[in-house]
């Protein structure tokens, strides 16, 4: 297997609020919910950089089709990581975070590695880290 992620997909409890957070709340770019003409499936893609894309798509929807049964959610089963240049930028996108709904679980500080961090949960409980590392080539 080549090492190349092209979706990533978050199950969510109300498909309608969730995009309105990453759509409004956040500013991610979307062509809106599609796939309400199918049985189970409506969702919503998201355009985040060249090749990749984060899709919602909901909790019983993602449970049917995995063949699995619906499991509570836990927010530390993983956490989404988003590096930006400078620690001023992390500020800014936690508070544009914060606005738009999310809780606000460690506000933005220094790390123990050197770098400045915090996180948030979204409407649905997903942990994201918003990090500037200054030794990470995001281009790389």
């Amino acid at each position: 297997m080549k090492p190349r992620i092209t979706v990533l997909t978050l199950a969510v409890s109300d498909l309608e609020r969730a995009v309105a957070f990453y759509r409004d709340g956040l500013g991610l770019h979307t062509q809106g919910i599609i796939g309400r003409e199918f049985a189970q499936g409506a969702v919503a893609f998201f355009s985040l950089q060249d090749g990749f894309k984060l899709a919602l798509w909901p909790r019983e929807s993602l449970a049917a089709d995995s063949a699995l049964a619906p499991a509570p959610p836990s927010a530390t089963e993983f956490s989404i990581g988003h590096n930006v240049g400078s620690a001023a930028e992390v500020d800014a996108v936690m508070e544009e975070a914060r606005r738009a709904g999310a809780v606000i679980t460690k506000p933005a500080q220094p790390t123990f590695w050197g770098g400045y961090a915090g996180y948030f949960q979204d409407l649905d409980g997903h942990l994201w880290e918003v990090v500037f590392n200054p030794d990470f080539d995001m281009l790389g």
